[in-house]
């Protein structure tokens, strides 16, 4: 026997009990995009090496040690996307969608990252995520994060946290970075070596360090936010009022930079520790420079993306997912007229009750075994349709949950009686 193929490891499946909080979470966050009036854009998976270094930064650790990175057969470096903001504005460029305009867009699909794979974190994950272009107020980015705030009102999550800082500008950051390593080096026999290899390269990394050896370090640097000119913090001072008035509770996190070169001004993440040790479960903010530095012309621009594997972990908590799957109805069919019939009844049951979860019973088997299949399906309510049934025009209908004797139905009503029992209980 030949040896059986396994997944690559960190790429998961997402096996057919699970997809239906995959569904529930994907359609919740379409609903609420839509209704703010952003569009869905689909950018391909793959995209030029170039890309990636060109937005992201060289010195990162996404582009030196974690993109599936290879050479396709005419000699082009070619890169799975490791995110999507950099494939959003090259689509946008490519396709004039942002010179002189205002866009609102959001997309959702696969990323690849060459990480440890660990719970909630695979080499192959999933976002959703929302990029505007042409707005530059403090409005915009507070818009985005009363969308966040909302889709966790809809999902029923709870145990969220929202992170907020600001980058200023890039002068800005340039001139407290002079300052941040000035200090560093004064503490450089503290640092740990991937400290020390961030310290020329990407020194506002080190801030964001999970070492807890670094804990003091981090603690007594200087703040970036004294560095600021007025109208960075006035652009600050605005969200957070705008947040105030909004009942958006938040924490002011000063040692919050992101992990990507592109990051201006506004930052923020939404956390939380109900999935054991703090993790991030969306983050965004504002990345005026990005345009330009893909051969656009200057454009204020600002997003976010979500990670879906760490939100399906938590509505797994909330039980949704039986409720989710389970049909409502499965129809036993017994003979071979019933069998006719029983097709026909089940397409006109899902015509006249779209809501309806209905598996019909394929296969044939004695009437023993299709009620344990109807049983073992979860169903609320199995539908019991013979030959006499047919002959009198009429169907059972069994409770299987519930208490309640089986009681037969007329056909022409059966619709009014399914929605009486499963809708209004």
């Amino acid at each position: 026997m030949a040896k059986q193929i396994q997944a690559i490891r960190g790429m998961k499946d997402i096996l057919p009990q699970q997809t239906p909080l995959w569904q529930f979470l994907e359609d919740r966050v379409r609903s609420v995009l839509s209704r703010y009036g952003y569009a869905e854009i689909r950018m391909p998976i793959v995209e030029m090496t170039e890309l990636f270094k060109r937005s992201i930064g060289e010195v990162t650790d996404i582009v030196e040690k974690e993109m599936y990175t290879f050479a396709d057969r005419n000699g082009d470096s070619l890169t799975l996307r490791p995110e999507g903001t950099a494939g959003c504005v090259r689509a946008g460029l490519e396709n004039g969608l942002i010179f002189n305009q205002t866009q609102r867009l959001w997309y959702q699909g696969p990323m690849f990252r060459h990480e440890r794979p660990q719970k909630g974190r695979y080499r192959q994950f999933h976002q959703i995520g929302v990029e505007t272009f042409g707005l530059t107020g403090p409005d915009i980015d507070l818009e985005l994060i009363l969308i966040t705030a909302r889709i966790w009102r809809e999902l029923g999550l709870k145990d969220l946290e929202l992170q907020l800082n600001t980058l200023g500008t890039s002068e800005e950051r340039r001139h407290y970075r002079d300052h941040l390593v000035d200090y560093l080096r004064q503490r450089f026999d503290e640092l740990d070596e991937d400290s020390r290899r961030r310290l020329e390269s990407n020194p506002l990394r080190i801030l964001d360090s999970k070492n807890p050896q670094l804990a003091a370090v981090i603690k007594d640097a200087p703040s970036l936010m004294e560095h600021l000119e007025e109208q960075s913090l006035r652009h600050f001072d605005r969200l957070r009022q705008g947040l105030d008035e909004a009942g958006v509770d938040y924490t002011i996190n000063p040692r919050l930079v992101r992990g990507l070169d592109y990051y201006s001004r506004t930052v923020f993440e939404w956390v939380t520790d109900s999935l054991g040790a703090q993790g991030t479960v969306c983050a965004g903010g504002r990345y005026d420079g990005l345009v330009e530095q893909l051969g656009g012309r200057p454009t204020p621009a600002v997003g976010f993306a979500m990670g879906l594997e760490r939100l399906v972990a938590m509505l797994e908590s909330r039980d949704l997912q039986e409720q989710l799957a389970t049909p409502d109805v499965y129809l036993v069919m017994m003979g071979d007229r019933a069998s006719r019939e029983g097709v026909l009844l089940a397409e006109r049951l899902r015509n006249g009750l779209p809501w309806l979860r209905l598996i019909g019973h394929c296969g044939g088997g004695t009437f023993k075994n299709q009620l344990k299949k109807a049983d073992r399906s979860r169903a609320d309510f199995a539908l019991i349709l013979g030959e006499d049934e047919v002959a009198r025009k009429e169907i059972g209908l069994k409770p299987l949950r519930g208490k309640g004797e089986q009681q037969q139905v007329a056909l022409a009503q059966l619709e009014a009686r399914l929605e009486e029992v499963i809708i209004r209980g």
